[in-house]
């Protein structure tokens, strides 16, 4: 990612007060599946991402 984007990517997270870390790995995710000819277990994957971090939040709390 260019560091723009990446800059651009962390605003919008500050603002929506959305984990930056959160949402690199969702879109290291989609990327990691985006050319393979079938994408079974993207859902999975990404759900999987946003579960570990709600837990990961519920257990600060």
């Amino acid at each position: 990612m260019a560091q723009t984007d990446k800059e651009l990517l962390q605003e919008l997270c500050t603002q929506y007060n959305v984990g930056f870390d959160k949402v690199e790995k969702l879109l290291a995710t989609v990327k990691e599946y985006q050319f393979k000819d079938n994408r079974r277990g993207v859902y999975d994957a990404l759900k999987d991402i946003i579960k570990s971090d709600l837990k990961k939040a519920s257990n600060e709390n």
